[in-house]
């Protein structure tokens, strides 16, 4: 009589003890803040405030078990070609679709923003003002709400730009419900609603995004619950070709969102991509390739009047191809003036954003109800801005060089906006703030105009995008933080540009674009995509020199003082994200000294019992165990027998066994054949969910061979070897587990004695589990 079987739920992407689950109505942008850990946890997120988020790592490694080798040996050259070409094929696929959703986006928010500034300009000229305060305000708080409700209540992932996730992700660490198919929805639907109603943020972060979860879900086959299972399909659903994919479309997103298909790629090189090689440079390149060409042909076609308001809006910020720059040698030190300016401006903000996300936390953890709140005060108070400021200024009389067509202008966009002014004068101040921000940047930008705007307007216009960058950026929208810096930048640039007045060459629409440029250096601390992406954008190759020591100036300055806005906001989160560049302590330390910080090391053999292996996943929360064979015979004849090291074994692998009930009566080792049967390496490549494994009580006695699972060429280091130098091969290969092997081999020394995992190579871990290394470090310092 068949026992009752004793069941058990498992987690195969799970690495943790989770001490509560995780908080999916938070916004991803206000995850509880960091908590220091008096000892050196393995647990991924084991410093994340009261709730720890399920959050692990990567498979970017090759796991090469015996299935592997053998599929890899089995792949004829027709199978091989076939690969490559759905390679390219996807590549095209994510262009086309990025570049389509981007050309919607924009399209949407021209015409959405468009009719609701034409009847605030209808009430205006009846003088309607208070009517029109409470117009404008209304509509933007009804686009604001729709955006922060989809985010708040269906798709939390969806909000803030997406980018450091994505960072995150290609370093290693698995970002769950990032790039699925109702936060790409949600991401598309919102960014239209938050952008349209005039908030300080952009759509070029969420593009960023939108590009990386097209190509993601490409790569899957669609969503989870409506996969294609198409053979070949499946081979692109690893944590190694997903990789690839969403670096490919990260880089489509800022080509979608700049038209700038070179700074696309760099932007991916330089910023978010942790590993790259040249074969994903050239499909990166076709991809920004194909965005470009789709967002030509709809320029084309908008240009003819077939879109609405849409016309060349929101695709080409700014074109100074036709705009002759002279600049001297003299001109060399206000240009170094604005990078400075830059630098520490750029630091400031990061700083000050850093506590604002902060409070913004504390509001966010008490409910829904408080994230709609937050993000509808925030909505009420930049309409209110927007609408009264213009008031306070004084009227500019047109210039008599210009027609009466040019200024003033009463539609949408222009740069002399007439909003309460009388016949032949114009509001500076309304032409700013009384646009969308992609016409904002346009009017700012422009030049050969010297005396377009007053010095208070451009006052009043930087200190208020200043703070409306710090209070926009954290609420439960889409939204994205190039757009604000440039805004900001622009504002202090023209300033600077008015100040100098007939001491510089240099136009004050150029002092702009050179502010703007040096804004996002100090913040942002980009520097060669972002001097890419400003050629691209200006479409002036004259403005080459003077950007790059812009750039250069700002992001000395800005290092010197704090991280940059992505690291800043990955350390908000919690991610676990590894910097390219190791503690100078971390050479002090040895790998072996880690090992001994951590619990000891739990090791299964190459033929386990299966009562062992339930044993091990229920007790222990590790992600990987060493495969450990005792009594193996040397060769060469030697007849002293010796412990080898097989490889190690992932947590989703012996699940998976499991499950499928591979099981044998007596111990011994399979058959290549009898492993082909249950298994494929493309089922053991694919992420699982939760797995459900019953096991009765007569199978607990049955054996299961390991050996064809289990990876047989694992990293290893020596335990002598520096943290430095382990933190950089992990990095840099991409590692999941790190094993750590005895320096001396004698009786009792174990075969391995411990294994890194990213969390053991955090900074902040190691100093809690190391204090002495925190005194040294603050030392140092100070001296």
């Amino acid at each position: 009589m068949e026992k009752e079987p004793s069941q058990f739920i498992a987690e195969a992407t799970t690495t943790q003890n989770m001490e509560g689950e995780a908080d999916e109505e938070s916004n991803p942008l206000n995850q509880p803040l960091l908590k220091r850990s008096r000892t050196l946890s393995s647990n991924p997120l084991a410093m994340v405030g009261a709730k720890v988020s399920s959050i692990e790592s990567l498979d970017y490694e090759i796991n090469e078990n015996d299935l592997f080798k053998h599929d890899w040996r089995s792949r004829s050259k027709v199978q091989v070609l076939q690969y490559v070409l759905l390679k390219w094929t996807l590549a095209f696929l994510v262009g086309l679709l990025t570049g389509l959703v981007a050309t919607l986006i924009n399209l949407a928010i021209e015409n959405i923003a468009g009719y609701k500034l034409l009847f605030i300009v209808h009430l205006i000229k009846k003088k309607r003002f208070f009517m029109g305060l409470i117009y404008f305000t209304g509509v933007n708080l009804l686009l604001t709400m729709v955006a922060a409700v989809l985010c708040v209540c269906f798709a939390p992932t969806a909000a803030g730009p997406g980018i450091p996730e994505i960072k995150a992700y290609l370093n290693g660490v698995d970002t769950p419900n990032m790039f699925g198919a109702t936060t790409l929805i949600v991401k598309i639907i919102g960014s239209i609603g938050a952008v349209s109603a005039g908030l300080d943020l952009g759509k070029e972060g969420p593009l960023v995004h939108i590009g990386s979860c097209i190509a993601s879900l490409l790569g899957q086959g669609g969503p989870n619950n409506y996969q294609l299972k198409w053979r070949w399909l499946r081979y692109f659903n690893n944590d190694r070709d997903r990789r690839d994919l969403i670096t490919c479309g990260a880089s489509s997103g800022v080509c979608a969102a700049f038209r700038a298909p070179v700074g696309g790629v760099l932007f991916s090189l330089e910023e978010v991509a942790t590993w790259w090689r040249s074969a994903l440079l050239w499909r990166t390149f076709f991809r920004t390739a194909v965005v470009v060409v789709v967002l030509r042909a709809f320029i084309e076609i908008c240009n003819s009047g077939e879109c609405g308001l849409f016309g060349s809006g929101g695709l080409v910020m700014f074109d100074m191809s036709n705009v002759t720059i002279n600049y001297q040698v003299m001109d060399i030190i206000p240009v170094a003036v604005i990078g400075v300016i830059g630098g520490v401006l750029g630091s400031l903000y990061n700083y000050c954003l850093h506590k604002v996300l902060r409070l913004y936390n504390l509001i966010n953890q008490k409910g829904r109800i408080h994230k709609l709140l937050l993000s509808l005060t925030v909505s009420l108070f930049t309409s209110a801005c927007q609408y009264g400021l213009p008031f306070l200024v004084k009227f500019r009389p047109c210039d008599s060089s210009l027609s009466e067509t040019e200024c003033p202008t009463n539609g949408r966009s222009g740069n002399f906006k007439q909003f309460n002014c009388p016949d032949g004068y114009y509001n500076d101040l309304a032409t700013l703030l009384l646009t969308t921000n992609d016409d904002a940047v346009r009017n700012i930008f422009s030049t050969n105009t010297p005396y377009e705007y007053q010095t208070s307007s451009l006052l009043i216009f930087f200190a208020l995008y200043c703070i409306l960058g710090l209070f926009t950026f954290g609420i439960a929208v889409p939204s994205g933080l190039f757009l604000p810096i440039i805004l900001m930048g622009s504002g202090y640039g023209r300033l600077l540009g008015l100040a100098m007045g007939s001491y510089s060459n240099i136009d004050q629409g150029l002092f702009a674009v050179l502010g703007a440029a040096s804004l996002m250096a100090g913040s942002m601390r980009m520097t060669v995509s972002l001097c890419v992406i400003f050629l691209e954008l200006t479409n002036n190759l004259l403005l080459l020199p003077i950007t790059m020591i812009v750039l250069l100036i700002a992001k000395t300055v800005g290092d010197s003082f704090n991280p940059s806005i992505y690291e800043t906001i990955l350390h908000l989160k919690g991610l676990p994200f590894l910097d390219a560049h190791p503690e100078p302590w971390m050479s002090n330390l040895t790998v072996g000294e880690l090992a001994d910080a951590k619990p000891p090391v739990v090791t299964l053999h190459g033929v386990e019992k299966v009562a062992r292996i339930v044993d091990v996943l229920r007790n222990t929360t590790h992600n990987g165990f060493p495969v450990i064979d005792d009594g193996v015979v040397l060769p060469l004849g030697i007849a002293t027998e010796a412990t080898e090291v097989h490889g190690i074994i992932l947590r989703a692998h012996l699940l998976q066994t499991l499950k499928k009930k591979w099981f044998l009566r007596e111990k011994r080792r399979t058959e290549e054949w009898e492993v082909r049967e249950k298994f494929n390496w493309v089922d053991l490549a694919e992420r699982k969910g939760n797995i459900e494994v019953a096991v009765t009580s007569d199978e607990m006695d049955m054996y299961i061979d390991l050996h064809p699972l289990t990876n047989t060429t694992p990293y290893t280091v020596l335990e002598n070897v520096p943290v430095a130098k382990a933190m950089v091969i992990f990095r840099q290969v991409g590692l999941r587990h790190l094993l750590i092997v005895p320096k001396y081999l004698a009786a009792g020394v174990p075969p391995v004695v411990g294994i890194l995992t990213r969390q053991d190579l955090m900074p902040y871990n190691i100093l809690t589990a190391f204090p002495h290394l925190a005194r040294t470090t603050a030392e140092e310092k100070g001296d």
